[in-house]
């Protein structure tokens, strides 16, 4: 399938299966907490290691290799998130990018050697997109999995003039790993409400229609400084 028609399904699929952030009033801005900052770690694929690939849309579930699709393996995930300031105005034009490990907790990185049947290859690894007037943006991804030493987690970074690039990561509300998890015991507890997922079981969906085979569904806003 042609990655633009990818594309289109994938935003219809999460309109459909994940409720829309609304427009923060005046009143919310007073409330929202700029995002914390955090290392990106050891498996952010370099730019020109992807250089060499093409597929890296919004859908990290299908990879595209010559004329047939791979699909990931695991509990899939339709994830919306909202880019906004803290004084709740939406960032249009936010380069958004996702990373984290596969199903078999293995990332997809130069560093990371392939071996078959230890390395899922319908699983994309990396993913970018960018946030629209509203400031929203989707992604179809993987529920995380424990990574040895780590809770379950996503890796994201943001980049826009107005803001520079941001690096954080994105965890499971309630996860219980997350207690035994260096990173985010590190964090303050007024900055991990801004970290957190909450993940919802997706809606039924029919066979054929984007939001089908998703397990998970969450939207997320990702607010930085004003």
């Amino acid at each position: 399938m042609p990655t633009s028609r990818r594309h289109l399904l994938l935003g219809l699929g999460a309109a459909g299966a994940v409720t829309a952030v609304a427009a923060a009033g005046p009143a919310d801005a007073l409330l929202r907490r700029a995002l914390r900052e955090m290392t990106e770690g050891p498996f952010y694929p370099p730019p020109r290691w992807r250089a060499d690939r093409s597929d890296w849309d919004a859908d990290l579930t299908r990879v595209q290799r010559d004329s047939s699709v791979q699909v990931a393996r695991g509990e899939h995930l339709g994830l919306a998130l909202a880019v906004v300031d803290s004084r709740g105005r939406a960032i249009d034009g936010c380069e958004v990018e996702i990373w984290q490990c596969d199903s078999l907790a293995h990332y997809h990185h130069p560093d990371v050697p392939y071996r078959s049947g230890r390395w899922d290859p319908g699983f994309q690894g990396f993913g970018s997109a960018r946030s629209d007037r509203s400031g929203q943006t989707t992604f179809r991804t993987l529920r995380p999995v424990p990574y040895p030493g780590r809770t379950p987690h996503i890796h994201f970074k943001l980049r826009h003039a107005q803001v520079g690039e941001l690096t954080s990561q994105l965890f499971v509300a309630g996860d219980p790993g997350n207690a035994e998890d260096f990173l985010w015991r590190r964090l303050p507890a007024t900055d991990r409400a801004g970290l957190a997922l909450q993940l919802q079981p997706a809606p039924a969906a029919t066979a054929g229609s984007p939001g089908h085979g998703l397990a998970w569904v969450a939207r997320h806003e990702l607010v930085v400084p004003a």
